[in-house]
């Protein structure tokens, strides 16, 4: 069934958005954004990186956290929570659900986060050092976990259905929404659903130089640039995206606006010589019931390392041949957000099927001969868009791919 999917399967739609990211605080002003293309890259200015050989980061600028989370939270929570907060917030009221009125166990949370409050356990573990065991936190014990912002979303929204953390690092916001649609399957109504990430500190920044994937260019336009023949690392970001995934049958009810359903989805994991990402998207548009001629986009990880890109380059181009396909990257605006990453290109995949344009991909001006990729650079790409493939890799050899539908 080329094209097509059973009224059965479409039961995972997508009816509200919520962004914190680099380029824009709140899903209108973050795709403004990303539809114009200019980098959102910048000095670090959350701590003093001047003797650090990376000096660059994406930051979600004129987030004040009291105007998000109340007084009595502040101390309890790691920015990377006050962010997934304020997110989920915007998203539910953006469905336009009322939660309190479904059965007490129909709603949950799903989330994705693969540093959890590194912030707020780097001070802790300061305090333990300098001042003793005494000045140490008892919100310790969960503000560092990858799991908080699942429990602090259910708590501000009431929701006590099935629930979870996926911790997958980039890919982690596709297997959260994954995670959702299972739930959904198993006779939930609604989950939130995302994926964000904040370690911009010190401890965080040390993790994040470990593999020495980062660009040391100092140049914010130049220096993450997917596909590009001077590609020389990524930028790392803090930030993402929540999402309320519903039943199909639920939302009809209601009469809610879908932005687009969760058609299809496969996860798969590297072998030792052997890169998957190519499977899990052939195995992603099978579950959709698709075809690669039923792709009209394709949002990329664009690790904006050579040779990983090239790795995707080849995984795109089996599956729709040399510039077969338009791609995308628009994380290189924001620079790659761990869990928040996947989670964010999922919103930008939703609101480019909801708008009929394609976000460019900033700083790349084109691709390099060895990445044939028909890439959308300089101006945003216009078009009949039905059906979007979103791919994502994390550290360690995740792959995940979602194919999502435009609403009827």
């Amino acid at each position: 069934m080329t094209g097509t999917v059973s009224v059965a399967r479409a039961t995972a739609v997508f009816t509200g958005v919520g962004i914190a990211a680099p380029g824009g605080l709140g899903t209108a002003a973050w795709w403004a954004a990303a539809l114009v293309g200019r980098s959102a890259l910048g000095p670090v200015t959350r701590f003093d990186a001047s003797g650090y050989p990376v000096r660059l980061a994406g930051e979600v600028r004129g987030f004040a956290d009291e105007e998000h989370v109340s007084g009595r939270l502040l101390p309890q929570t790691d920015r990377v929570t006050r962010l997934a907060l304020a997110m989920a917030k915007e998203a539910v009221e953006d469905c336009g659900a009322d939660l309190e009125a479904l059965p007490e166990y129909a709603a949950g949370v799903v989330t994705a986060s693969s540093a959890g409050g590194f912030e707020f356990g780097q001070r802790e573990l300061q305090a333990l050092w300098h001042q003793g065991n005494k000045h140490v936190s008892a919100y310790q014990a969960f503000a560092w976990f990858n799991a908080v912002n699942t429990g602090q979303i259910s708590i501000r929204h009431g929701t006590r259905g099935a629930s979870g953390v996926l911790v997958s690092e980039q890919a982690g916001g596709l297997d959260a929404a994954a995670q959702a649609r299972r739930q959904l399957r198993k006779g939930a109504r609604l989950v939130v659903t995302g994926g964000v990430d904040s370690a911009l500190c010190p401890w965080g920044w040390t993790a994040h130089l470990a593999d020495g994937a980062l660009s040391t260019v100092d140049d914010p336009e130049h220096a993450y640039l997917p596909f590009a023949a001077d590609a020389s690392g990524h930028i790392a970001g803090e930030g993402g995206a929540m999402l309320v995934l519903e039943d199909g049958g639920s939302a009809r009810e209601r009469g809610a606006r879908v932005y687009g359903s969760l058609a299809g989805y496969a996860a798969t994991f590297d072998g030792a010589d052997e890169a998957r990402l190519g499977d899990a998207a052939r195995l992603a548009l099978a579950d959709a019931g698709a075809e690669p001629g039923d792709i009209d986009v394709v949002f990329a990880d664009a690790a904006g390392e050579r040779d990983a890109d090239r790795a995707e380059a080849e995984a795109i181009t089996s599956l729709f041949g040399p510039y077969g396909v338009p791609v995308t990257a628009p994380k290189a605006m924001t620079g790659r957000l761990l869990a928040g990453g996947s989670a964010l290109d999922l919103a930008a995949a939703l609101l480019a099927l909801r708008d009929q344009v394609i976000p460019p991909t900033p700083g790349t001006r084109r691709p390099a001969a060895d990445c044939p990729l028909d890439l959308v650079t300089g101006t945003p790409r216009g078009g009949a868009l039905r059906t979007a493939l979103v791919l994502a890799r994390g550290r360690g050899g995740f792959n995940s791919a979602v194919v999502l539908r435009a609403a009827d």
